[in-house]
Parts: C-alpha cells; structure tokens; sequence
C-alpha cells in the first residue's frame, strides 16, 4: 500500500495553555458557582433567562459569539483549494463527521437514555438529553482541533482545510441533520427556531470572523497574530460564563440527581473512541500518512461544543435536559481528547508499520 506524500508542516498554533488544559477543573467550578448562585440569587437568574427575542437569549447569544468569533478567525477558506491534495484523509473525516458520527450518537441515545438509563433519569427529560446528544455530535470541531492537531505532529496545512470544509458544509447540513434526527427520535422542534440558530450562531459569527480576518491580515501577519493572542482569552471566559449561568438554572436537577451527569457521559465516551479509532483505522487501510490520520481521527472524534450549547438554549431552553447534555461534553472534552491524543501518538509505530504491507 503506497502513502500519501505530502508538502511540508505548515506553522501551526501553539500548544495547549495552562488554562485549556485544565479545562475540566474549570467547569467543575462552573458547576459549583453556578449551582450555589442559582439557590442564592434565583431572582436575577431567572430575569437573565427572561431576556429573550424570538427564543434567542441575549446575554447568552452575545456570549456565544464572543466565545466563538475568535475561533473562527483562524479558520482561513482559501485553504480550501488544498483539499485536493489530501482527498483521502478529507473523505475519510467528511465520512466519519456527517455519516457517522450524529447517527451513532442518536443510536447510542436511544440504546442508553430510552433503555438502559431509563429508569435512573427523570422521564420527562429522556427526550431533551438524546436532543443535546445529537446537537452536540451534529457540529463538528473547529478551534480546539488546531490544538489537538499541534500535539500529534499533524499536517497544519490538512487540520486547516478540513477545518475550513466542515465549516463551509456545516452552515448547511446542520439544521437538515438536526432536523432529520431529532424527528426519527420523535422530538418535534420547530424548522425556524432551528434555522435561526443556524444564522445566529454559524452564518453570522463566520461572515464577521472572514471580514474581521480580511481587515487585520491587511495591516500584516503581525497585526493579525497579535490580535489572535489578544483575544485568545475571551473565548474560554465567555464560555465559562455561560456555564455558570446553565448550573444556575440546572442547580436543582443536579442536586436532586447527581448522576445524571455520568450517566449522559457515557454514551458521549462511546462515540469520542468509536469514531476516532474508525477514522484513524480507515487512514491506514487508505494509506494515508499519520501526520493526515491524527488530525483526522481527532476531528472526527471531537465537537462544536459552543454551537451545541447555543443551539440547545435556543431550542430547549437554559433548564432542559438538552443544555444540560451539552454542556457534559464540554467536561469531558479536554480529559478525553488529551487520551485519544496520546493513543494516536503511542500507535504511531503500529500505524506505519501497516502502511509498508
């Protein structure tokens, strides 16, 4: 089987921050602060829940674009024209990312949360927990894969191009995706509720992100990197943030079961190792090289996050079970993708060693 040649690494972001890494530490906070001032100050929470326009929350939609604006002006779309060179890698990621990935999630729903959770969870909530589910696989990961990518030695120019696709596809295959599964699990959601959070939290945030990134790049790469390093924090607050004010409003559930967030996590582990071990094993069987597969795998694996939180507010609202689900695989997103991160590394021998039969 012959390998993929490829032009050399592109720069690539820089490593994980001490602040990104221990991502997990920091909702676990989330979780605490929010919780505690959800049952000491339900007042100004529940006027914060109030401030909506046609189902979109204010201060939440402005968190989101904060936190989602300065991810997406890394994404560069005339990266696209690379896709070409590295069509295998790309069809097996497009592969894993839109036919697989949101139908094993609405499958592992229906298997944990409908039957073998079902008598451990509230059962008014079974529907909006398996809607979360799906949010939460229907997008995939746009900033955090640099990351991912950087520390597997992967292929910058390929994280970046499959990046910028998925970005591209998923202004339009989200809310179909959304839509179709989320009525094969016989969970009604209305079709303009859906469409605007497409345009709210993809369409819109993309167009300001390019035309901010159009402007900056204009006075110079330096100008452009300075700005990146500026804002880099903003996301994580704003995210932080919005999951204070989701614990505030999820306080009571959590309190009354625990365990709710363990049981939501598992079927997200099942999916996160199922579908990067798919990816990485199909890039072997099409001889790709692991520079390709890593990056793949991982992108196939990981998620939007911040869009499945936002689409999950607007749809279900702040005290559902679907923002609740969401907000699980923002906790276990950094743990277990760093695990996945160190498999792809260890098997590197293993993997190449395939590629020369």
């Amino acid at each position: 089987m012959t390998t993929t040649t490829l032009p050399p690494l592109a720069a690539a972001p820089a490593p994980m921050s001490v602040f990104e890494r221990y991502l997990t530490v920091w909702v676990f906070f989330c979780i605490i602060v929010g919780i505690a001032l959800g049952q000491m100050l339900p007042g100004p929470f529940q006027a914060i829940g109030r401030m909506e326009i046609a189902k979109v929350n204010l201060p939440v939609g402005l968190l989101i674009w904060v936190m989602i604006i300065p991810m997406l002006l890394r994404v560069d779309f005339a990266s696209l024209s690379q896709v070409k060179q590295h069509w295998r890698g790309i069809g097996v990621t497009l592969f894993v990312n839109w036919a697989v990935k949101p139908f094993s999630m609405a499958l592992l729903g229906w298997i944990f949360i409908r039957h073998v959770f079902a008598p451990y969870l509230p059962a008014d909530q079974a529907d909006s927990y398996i809607a979360g589910l799906i949010l939460l696989a229907a997008a995939p990961c746009t900033a955090m894969v640099f990351v991912w990518s950087r520390l597997t030695g992967g292929h910058a120019m390929f994280t970046l191009s499959q990046v910028a696709l998925n970005d591209a596809i998923m202004v339009f295959a989200f809310a179909p995706i959304v839509a179709l599964l989320l009525g094969m699990s016989s969970i009604i959601v209305p079709w303009d509720t859906l469409i605007t959070s497409v345009v709210l939290y993809i369409l819109i945030p993309v167009l300001i992100a390019q035309l901010w990134r159009k402007a900056l790049l204009a006075r110079g790469q330096a100008a452009f990197d300075a700005t990146l390093a500026k804002i880099g924090p903003w996301s994580i607050t704003a995210l932080l943030a919005t999951l204070v004010l989701l614990f505030a409003f999820q306080g009571r559930a959590i309190i009354e079961q625990p365990l709710v967030i363990a049981m939501l996590a598992v079927p997200i582990l099942i999916q996160v190792f199922f579908n990067s071990g798919l990816a990485y094993w199909l890039n072997r069987r099409l001889g790709e090289s692991h520079s390709v597969a890593c990056p793949s795998a991982l992108i196939g694996a990981s998620n939007f996050f911040e869009l499945a939180v936002a689409a999950a507010i607007s749809l279900f609202g702040f005290q559902s079970g679907a923002a609740l689900a969401t907000v699980v695989g923002v906790l276990i997103e950094v743990p277990v993708m760093l695990l996945v991160v160190k498999i792809v590394n260890n098997s590197k021998g293993w993997y190449e060693a395939g590629l020369k039969t």
